[in-house]
């Protein structure tokens, strides 16, 4: 009898034992999911962290090589415009950039012409910018803006140019937007009655498109980029500029973005000196 007691004690000794044991490895996965999770998410936040930094370093470093590029200043009585930028009609590159600014809108076409055919002229970036500037010269005189439009644009280009900002600056108040000039230009915003930061600055940058040749009109590099406006619901105007072999001067070959209606104006335009 002592005997079968003994027994029975040293089993329930046992399954007490097996069953602590048991228990003991459960809380150690327990223990050790909770600490691969911990650690899991540690690591998916340090590595979001980094990504994050990363990005946040990569534009530090295109601001800073915005910031860094050479920029090139050019004056014309008391009238002074600064050009830098890296796009260009040799490569494609996604990151490239540019941004003009100036002072004044060039008083008159030799103004103008000079400009174009001895600074801006030179670079996709400055082309782009003299759009809205041969705007404004287009609304303030007819026959001056459209020689102006003519000397910046491919041949295929004027009519549409022109036939639009007739519109666009007719007498229909209802249609017309005689502020459409400003809605590029940094800071000029609807709400704020499209006034621009002084000087006036255009900033621009490489469109997703990659350069093209011309193929049924003529020969040349097609290049597409965007200029940045706060006018329209998309910031990113996209302009077309042409390089013909043998030219110095980019010619712009389509650029209906920039003369498309844009926001109306709240209050009133000051207009542009």
């Amino acid at each position: 009898m002592k005997t079968m007691k003994y027994i029975m004690i040293c089993v329930l000794a046992l399954s007490v034992q097996q069953a602590s044991a048991q228990f003991g490895n459960i809380l150690n996965r327990l223990e050790y999911s909770a600490k691969s999770k911990l650690e899991g998410a540690a690591v998916d936040a340090a590595e979001k962290a980094g990504r994050s930094a990363l990005d946040s370093a990569k534009k530090k470093v295109k601001k800073s090589k915005k910031d860094k590029a050479e920029a090139q200043t050019w004056t014309y009585g008391d009238h002074t415009y600064t050009m830098k930028g890296n796009l260009t009609a040799d490569k494609y590159r996604k990151d490239a950039f540019g941004e003009v600014t100036f002072t004044n809108i060039p008083s008159d076409y030799n103004e103008f012409e000079a400009l174009y055919s001895e600074f801006l002229g030179r670079t996709p970036h400055g082309t782009a910018a003299m759009i809205p500037m041969a705007m404004e010269m287009y609304a303030r005189d007819r026959e001056m803006g459209k020689k102006c439009i003519e000397l910046l644009s491919y041949p295929s280009n004027v009519n549409s140019i022109i036939s639009r900002l007739k519109d666009k600056f007719g007498s229909d108040e209802s249609y017309g937007q005689r502020y459409l000039p400003a809605a590029v230009l940094e800071g000029a915003t609807a709400t704020n009655g499209y006034k621009p930061n002084r000087p006036y600055t255009v900033t621009m940058e490489a469109s997703v498109n990659k350069h093209q040749e011309l193929q049924i009109v003529g020969e040349g590099t097609v290049m597409y980029i965007y200029i940045i406006g706060g006018g329209w619901d998309t910031t990113q105007r996209q302009v077309e500029l042409v390089l013909e072999p043998g030219h110095e001067q980019y010619q712009v070959f389509n650029c209906p973005s920039l003369y498309t209606g844009c926001r109306q104006i709240r209050g009133t335009w000051g207009g542009l000196e």
